[in-house]
Protein backbone atom coordinates (compact mmCIF):
# COMPACT_ATOMS: atom_id res chain seq x y z
CA UNK A 1 0.00 0.00 0.00
CA UNK A 2 3.25 2.28 0.87
CA UNK A 3 5.02 1.67 -2.19
CA UNK A 4 1.28 2.25 -4.63
CA UNK A 5 1.27 5.55 -2.51
CA UNK A 6 4.53 6.70 -3.61
CA UNK A 7 3.98 5.52 -7.51
CA UNK A 8 0.74 8.13 -7.59
CA UNK A 9 1.89 11.14 -8.79
CA UNK A 10 -0.34 14.51 -8.85
CA UNK A 11 -1.08 13.82 -12.30
CA UNK A 12 -2.97 11.09 -11.04
CA UNK A 13 -4.44 12.90 -8.02
CA UNK A 14 -5.47 15.93 -9.56
CA UNK A 15 -7.05 15.61 -13.17
CA UNK A 16 -6.48 19.31 -13.81
CA UNK A 17 -2.56 19.29 -13.06
CA UNK A 18 -1.92 19.53 -16.87
CA UNK A 19 -4.10 22.96 -17.49
CA UNK A 20 -2.22 23.91 -14.68
CA UNK A 21 1.26 23.71 -16.45
CA UNK A 22 2.64 26.47 -17.64
CA UNK A 23 2.94 26.44 -21.70
CA UNK A 24 5.96 25.67 -22.84
CA UNK A 25 8.38 28.87 -23.39
CA UNK A 26 8.15 28.72 -27.25
CA UNK A 27 4.36 28.92 -27.01
CA UNK A 28 4.37 31.66 -24.79
CA UNK A 29 7.22 33.20 -27.37
CA UNK A 30 5.12 33.41 -30.01
CA UNK A 31 1.89 34.48 -28.35
CA UNK A 32 4.11 37.80 -27.09
CA UNK A 33 4.88 38.03 -30.53
CA UNK A 34 1.65 37.81 -31.92
CA UNK A 35 0.25 40.42 -29.25
CA UNK A 36 3.08 42.46 -30.63
CA UNK A 37 1.57 42.17 -34.00
CA UNK A 38 4.13 39.45 -35.70
CA UNK A 39 1.61 37.94 -38.13
CA UNK A 40 4.30 34.92 -38.24
CA UNK A 41 6.56 33.20 -36.44
CA UNK A 42 9.03 30.08 -36.33
CA UNK A 43 11.75 29.12 -35.06
CA UNK A 44 14.96 28.16 -36.54
CA UNK A 45 18.14 26.31 -34.98
CA UNK A 46 21.12 28.98 -35.62
CA UNK A 47 23.36 27.36 -37.54
CA UNK A 48 25.45 28.15 -40.99
CA UNK A 49 22.61 29.83 -43.46
CA UNK A 50 21.62 27.12 -46.00
CA UNK A 51 22.10 29.29 -48.78
CA UNK A 52 25.49 31.00 -48.22
CA UNK A 53 27.25 29.28 -50.94
CA UNK A 54 24.45 30.52 -53.35
CA UNK A 55 24.79 33.76 -51.73
CA UNK A 56 28.07 33.92 -52.71
CA UNK A 57 27.92 32.87 -56.16
CA UNK A 58 25.04 35.86 -56.85
CA UNK A 59 27.69 38.60 -55.55
CA UNK A 60 30.50 36.80 -57.64
CA UNK A 61 28.29 36.89 -60.84
CA UNK A 62 28.08 41.00 -59.94
CA UNK A 63 24.18 40.96 -59.43
CA UNK A 64 24.55 43.01 -56.67
CA UNK A 65 25.70 45.92 -58.39
CA UNK A 66 26.84 48.87 -56.20
CA UNK A 67 25.98 47.64 -53.55
CA UNK A 68 29.19 47.43 -52.04
CA UNK A 69 28.52 46.67 -48.17
CA UNK A 70 27.16 43.26 -49.24
CA UNK A 71 30.70 42.38 -50.37
CA UNK A 72 32.17 43.88 -47.02
CA UNK A 73 30.19 41.75 -44.98
CA UNK A 74 29.94 38.76 -47.01
CA UNK A 75 31.01 36.58 -44.49
CA UNK A 76 29.17 37.83 -41.73
CA UNK A 77 25.80 36.41 -43.11
CA UNK A 78 27.36 32.59 -43.08
CA UNK A 79 26.41 32.09 -39.54
CA UNK A 80 24.22 34.31 -36.84
CA UNK A 81 26.70 34.50 -34.49
CA UNK A 82 28.12 37.19 -36.10
CA UNK A 83 25.84 40.02 -34.75
CA UNK A 84 25.24 37.31 -31.53
CA UNK A 85 27.79 35.29 -29.95
CA UNK A 86 26.75 31.66 -28.23
CA UNK A 87 23.31 32.40 -30.63
CA UNK A 88 21.59 29.36 -30.52
CA UNK A 89 17.98 29.88 -32.09
CA UNK A 90 16.44 32.43 -34.32
CA UNK A 91 13.26 33.48 -33.86
CA UNK A 92 11.67 34.64 -37.31
CA UNK A 93 9.02 36.87 -37.57
CA UNK A 94 6.79 38.47 -40.30
CA UNK A 95 5.23 42.02 -40.27
CA UNK A 96 2.45 42.57 -42.46
CA UNK A 97 2.19 45.70 -44.26
CA UNK A 98 -1.11 47.16 -46.44
CA UNK A 99 -0.84 46.10 -50.27
CA UNK A 100 -3.70 48.30 -51.38
CA UNK A 101 -2.83 50.71 -54.05
CA UNK A 102 -3.52 54.61 -54.01
CA UNK A 103 -6.70 55.62 -56.56
CA UNK A 104 -6.50 56.93 -60.17
CA UNK A 105 -5.36 60.57 -60.33
CA UNK A 106 -5.55 63.19 -63.68
CA UNK A 107 -1.66 64.34 -62.08
CA UNK A 108 0.84 63.06 -62.71
CA UNK A 109 1.89 61.14 -60.10
CA UNK A 110 5.14 58.67 -58.90
CA UNK A 111 3.70 55.76 -57.60
CA UNK A 112 5.54 54.47 -54.20
CA UNK A 113 5.96 50.69 -53.10
CA UNK A 114 3.96 49.49 -50.70
CA UNK A 115 6.20 49.01 -48.03
CA UNK A 116 7.33 52.87 -47.88
CA UNK A 117 3.85 54.06 -47.54
CA UNK A 118 4.01 54.82 -43.75
CA UNK A 119 6.21 55.41 -40.66
CA UNK A 120 10.31 54.20 -41.56
CA UNK A 121 9.64 50.15 -41.42
CA UNK A 122 13.08 49.99 -39.81
CA UNK A 123 12.46 51.83 -36.16
CA UNK A 124 8.46 50.37 -36.44
CA UNK A 125 9.62 46.70 -36.56
CA UNK A 126 13.04 47.58 -34.04
CA UNK A 127 10.76 48.99 -31.14
CA UNK A 128 8.24 45.47 -31.43
CA UNK A 129 11.55 43.48 -31.71
CA UNK A 130 13.10 45.56 -28.29
CA UNK A 131 9.73 44.89 -26.45
CA UNK A 132 9.78 41.35 -27.19
CA UNK A 133 13.44 40.79 -26.49
CA UNK A 134 12.69 42.48 -22.80
CA UNK A 135 9.81 40.10 -22.73
CA UNK A 136 12.45 37.11 -22.87
CA UNK A 137 14.67 38.54 -20.65
CA UNK A 138 12.16 38.83 -17.75
CA UNK A 139 10.95 35.49 -18.88
CA UNK A 140 14.47 33.92 -18.91
CA UNK A 141 16.42 36.30 -16.82
CA UNK A 142 20.23 35.97 -17.78
CA UNK A 143 19.72 34.90 -21.14
CA UNK A 144 20.59 36.59 -24.42
CA UNK A 145 18.49 38.58 -26.98
CA UNK A 146 19.16 40.09 -30.07
CA UNK A 147 16.36 41.75 -32.53
CA UNK A 148 17.13 42.56 -36.09
CA UNK A 149 15.67 43.88 -38.99
CA UNK A 150 16.96 44.31 -42.80
CA UNK A 151 20.24 46.22 -41.04
CA UNK A 152 22.03 43.53 -39.89
CA UNK A 153 23.88 40.73 -41.51
CA UNK A 154 21.38 38.01 -41.61
CA UNK A 155 20.10 35.71 -44.84
CA UNK A 156 16.82 36.10 -43.21
CA UNK A 157 14.57 34.47 -45.98
CA UNK A 158 16.96 31.24 -45.36
CA UNK A 159 16.18 31.57 -41.86
CA UNK A 160 12.59 32.18 -42.02
CA UNK A 161 12.14 29.27 -44.71
CA UNK A 162 14.50 26.53 -41.98
CA UNK A 163 11.88 28.34 -39.35
CA UNK A 164 8.85 27.17 -41.32
CA UNK A 165 7.06 30.81 -42.64
CA UNK A 166 7.60 29.57 -46.44
CA UNK A 167 9.09 29.14 -49.75
CA UNK A 168 11.13 31.18 -51.89
CA UNK A 169 9.41 32.14 -54.95
CA UNK A 170 10.54 32.48 -58.77
CA UNK A 171 10.69 36.27 -57.82
CA UNK A 172 13.18 35.83 -54.71
CA UNK A 173 10.35 36.80 -52.13
CA UNK A 174 9.59 34.74 -48.99
CA UNK A 175 5.94 33.33 -49.68
CA UNK A 176 3.62 31.95 -47.09
CA UNK A 177 0.78 30.07 -48.40
CA UNK A 178 -1.92 31.47 -46.76
CA UNK A 179 -0.20 35.33 -46.23
CA UNK A 180 1.37 35.61 -49.57
CA UNK A 181 4.75 38.31 -49.36
CA UNK A 182 3.31 41.97 -48.40
CA UNK A 183 5.12 41.69 -44.99
CA UNK A 184 8.95 42.48 -43.17
CA UNK A 185 11.17 39.75 -41.98
CA UNK A 186 12.72 40.31 -38.81
CA UNK A 187 14.43 37.98 -36.31
CA UNK A 188 14.72 37.35 -32.76
CA UNK A 189 18.38 36.14 -31.86
CA UNK A 190 18.75 34.42 -28.71
CA UNK A 191 21.04 31.98 -26.92
CA UNK A 192 18.19 30.11 -25.92
CA UNK A 193 17.86 26.67 -27.12
CA UNK A 194 14.77 27.02 -28.40
CA UNK A 195 12.75 23.94 -30.01
CA UNK A 196 12.85 24.05 -33.48
CA UNK A 197 10.29 24.45 -36.21
CA UNK A 198 9.54 21.96 -39.11
CA UNK A 199 10.90 23.58 -41.99
CA UNK A 200 9.14 24.50 -45.10
CA UNK A 201 10.16 22.10 -47.63
CA UNK A 202 9.74 22.30 -51.36
CA UNK A 203 7.97 25.54 -53.92
CA UNK A 204 4.51 26.08 -54.72
CA UNK A 205 5.38 28.22 -57.29
CA UNK A 206 4.44 25.16 -59.64
CA UNK A 207 5.12 26.09 -63.63
CA UNK A 208 3.33 29.38 -62.49
CA UNK A 209 5.75 32.49 -64.08
CA UNK A 210 3.72 35.62 -63.57
CA UNK A 211 6.40 37.48 -61.78
CA UNK A 212 8.86 36.50 -64.03
CA UNK A 213 7.17 37.59 -67.33
CA UNK A 214 5.74 40.79 -65.59
CA UNK A 215 9.02 42.22 -64.57
CA UNK A 216 9.20 45.70 -66.83
CA UNK A 217 13.03 45.40 -66.93
CA UNK A 218 13.79 41.61 -66.89
CA UNK A 219 15.62 41.53 -64.06
CA UNK A 220 15.40 38.04 -63.68
CA UNK A 221 18.04 36.47 -65.74
CA UNK A 222 16.39 32.60 -64.29
CA UNK A 223 13.41 31.82 -61.86
CA UNK A 224 15.11 32.69 -58.34
CA UNK A 225 17.70 34.98 -59.62
CA UNK A 226 17.52 38.25 -59.12
CA UNK A 227 19.91 40.91 -61.03
CA UNK A 228 19.64 43.79 -58.49
CA UNK A 229 21.25 46.14 -61.64
CA UNK A 230 17.94 45.98 -64.00
CA UNK A 231 15.74 45.41 -60.79
CA UNK A 232 13.41 48.90 -59.94
CA UNK A 233 13.93 48.83 -56.63
CA UNK A 234 17.53 49.35 -56.71
CA UNK A 235 17.04 51.70 -59.66
CA UNK A 236 15.19 54.43 -57.54
CA UNK A 237 16.92 53.29 -54.20
CA UNK A 238 19.60 51.98 -53.71
CA UNK A 239 21.76 53.47 -56.98
CA UNK A 240 23.30 56.72 -56.27
CA UNK A 241 24.56 57.32 -60.14
CA UNK A 242 23.04 57.77 -62.99
CA UNK A 243 19.93 55.38 -64.05
CA UNK A 244 21.18 53.37 -67.34
CA UNK A 245 19.57 54.60 -70.11
CA UNK A 246 18.26 51.59 -71.53
CA UNK A 247 16.48 51.13 -68.19
CA UNK A 248 14.49 54.49 -67.33
CA UNK A 249 11.47 53.47 -69.81
CA UNK A 250 11.20 50.63 -67.68
CA UNK A 251 10.69 52.56 -64.53
CA UNK A 252 7.58 53.94 -65.78
CA UNK A 253 5.28 55.98 -62.75
CA UNK A 254 7.75 54.35 -59.94
CA UNK A 255 9.13 56.99 -57.96
CA UNK A 256 9.92 54.88 -55.06
CA UNK A 257 10.30 51.25 -54.93
CA UNK A 258 8.34 48.35 -57.38
CA UNK A 259 5.62 45.73 -56.16
CA UNK A 260 5.25 44.20 -59.97
CA UNK A 261 6.73 40.65 -59.27
CA UNK A 262 3.90 40.82 -55.87
CA UNK A 263 0.96 42.28 -57.61
CA UNK A 264 1.00 39.44 -60.19
CA UNK A 265 1.38 36.29 -57.93
CA UNK A 266 -1.48 34.62 -57.39
CA UNK A 267 -0.44 33.74 -54.13
CA UNK A 268 -1.24 37.78 -53.21
CA UNK A 269 -4.26 37.92 -54.64
CA UNK A 270 -6.23 37.85 -51.30
CA UNK A 271 -3.86 40.06 -49.83
CA UNK A 272 -5.47 43.28 -50.35
CA UNK A 273 -8.25 43.11 -48.19
CA UNK A 274 -6.77 42.00 -44.80
CA UNK A 275 -5.66 43.98 -42.20
CA UNK A 276 -2.47 44.84 -41.55
CA UNK A 277 -0.26 45.86 -38.13
CA UNK A 278 1.82 48.50 -40.00
CA UNK A 279 0.05 51.70 -40.54
CA UNK A 280 0.07 52.72 -44.15
CA UNK A 281 -0.42 56.40 -44.82
CA UNK A 282 -2.60 56.30 -48.04
CA UNK A 283 -1.15 60.04 -48.70
CA UNK A 284 2.15 58.09 -48.81
CA UNK A 285 1.25 56.04 -51.98
CA UNK A 286 2.67 58.47 -54.52
CA UNK A 287 4.98 61.56 -54.89
CA UNK A 288 4.19 64.82 -56.76
CA UNK A 289 7.13 64.42 -58.75
CA UNK A 290 6.70 68.40 -60.00
CA UNK A 291 6.95 69.21 -56.46
CA UNK A 292 9.44 67.41 -55.75
CA UNK A 293 12.15 68.62 -57.97
CA UNK A 294 11.17 72.29 -56.64
CA UNK A 295 12.77 70.95 -53.20
CA UNK A 296 16.29 71.90 -52.11
CA UNK A 297 18.55 70.78 -50.02
CA UNK A 298 17.06 72.08 -47.07
CA UNK A 299 13.55 71.49 -48.10
CA UNK A 300 14.22 67.95 -48.78
CA UNK A 301 15.51 67.20 -45.39
CA UNK A 302 12.81 68.77 -43.61
CA UNK A 303 10.07 66.75 -45.08
CA UNK A 304 11.82 63.70 -45.88
CA UNK A 305 14.07 63.00 -42.40
CA UNK A 306 12.76 60.33 -40.49
CA UNK A 307 11.39 58.23 -43.96
CA UNK A 308 12.92 55.38 -45.87
CA UNK A 309 12.88 58.65 -48.73
CA UNK A 310 15.62 60.11 -46.54
CA UNK A 311 17.82 57.16 -47.84
CA UNK A 312 17.58 57.96 -51.20
CA UNK A 313 18.71 61.53 -50.68
CA UNK A 314 18.06 64.46 -52.90
CA UNK A 315 19.55 63.36 -55.36
CA UNK A 316 18.26 60.16 -55.70
CA UNK A 317 14.73 61.10 -55.17
CA UNK A 318 14.78 63.87 -57.55
CA UNK A 319 16.53 62.03 -59.93
CA UNK A 320 14.10 59.32 -60.28
CA UNK A 321 10.60 62.32 -60.47
CA UNK A 322 12.73 63.34 -63.44
CA UNK A 323 12.74 60.19 -64.88
CA UNK A 324 8.75 59.73 -64.27
CA UNK A 325 7.89 62.88 -65.65
CA UNK A 326 9.75 62.02 -68.87
CA UNK A 327 7.79 58.08 -68.85
CA UNK A 328 4.24 59.70 -68.39
CA UNK A 329 4.59 62.72 -70.58
CA UNK A 330 2.86 65.18 -69.25
CA UNK A 331 3.51 68.85 -70.60
CA UNK A 332 2.99 70.21 -67.24
CA UNK A 333 6.42 69.22 -65.96
CA UNK A 334 7.98 70.96 -68.68
CA UNK A 335 8.67 73.70 -66.45
CA UNK A 336 10.05 71.97 -63.95
CA UNK A 337 11.89 70.16 -65.78
CA UNK A 338 13.39 73.04 -67.22
CA UNK A 339 14.70 74.13 -64.11
CA UNK A 340 16.15 70.96 -62.76
CA UNK A 341 17.96 70.17 -66.05
CA UNK A 342 20.20 73.49 -64.22
CA UNK A 343 20.26 71.74 -61.25
CA UNK A 344 23.84 71.71 -59.75
CA UNK A 345 23.61 67.96 -59.15
CA UNK A 346 24.58 66.71 -62.20
CA UNK A 347 22.70 63.27 -61.68
CA UNK A 348 19.46 65.51 -61.54
CA UNK A 349 19.89 67.24 -64.20
CA UNK A 350 20.91 64.25 -66.32
CA UNK A 351 17.81 63.02 -65.75
CA UNK A 352 15.70 65.84 -66.46
CA UNK A 353 17.42 66.83 -69.45
CA UNK A 354 16.49 63.13 -70.66
CA UNK A 355 12.80 63.68 -69.81
CA UNK A 356 13.39 66.88 -71.66
CA UNK A 357 14.27 65.22 -74.92
CA UNK A 358 11.38 62.91 -74.22
CA UNK A 359 8.49 65.54 -74.02
CA UNK A 360 9.61 67.44 -77.41
CA UNK A 361 9.93 63.63 -79.19
CA UNK A 362 6.23 63.32 -77.81
CA UNK A 363 5.05 66.63 -78.80
CA UNK A 364 6.59 66.08 -81.85
CA UNK A 365 4.97 63.04 -82.95
CA UNK A 366 1.40 64.27 -81.72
Amino acid sequence: EARRKRNVGPRRLDPTYKSRMPDPLETRLKREAAALGFALSGIAPATDADGFDRYERWLDAGFAGEMSYLHDHREDRRHPCSILKRVRSVLMLGLEYPSHDPPPSDRPLGLVAKYARGPDYHRFTWDRLNALAAWLKREVPGCAAKGVADSAPLLERDFARRAGLGWVGKNTMLIHKHRGSFFFLAGLLTDIPLSPDPPHDGSHCGTCTACLDACPTAAFPEPGVLDARRCISYLTIELRTAVPLELREGIGDRIWGCDVCQDVCPWNRDSAGRPATFPGDPALGTLDPIELLGLSDEAFRKRFRGTVFFRARRSGLLRNAAIVLGNVGDSRAVPALERAANDADEVIADAARWALTRLAARRSRA
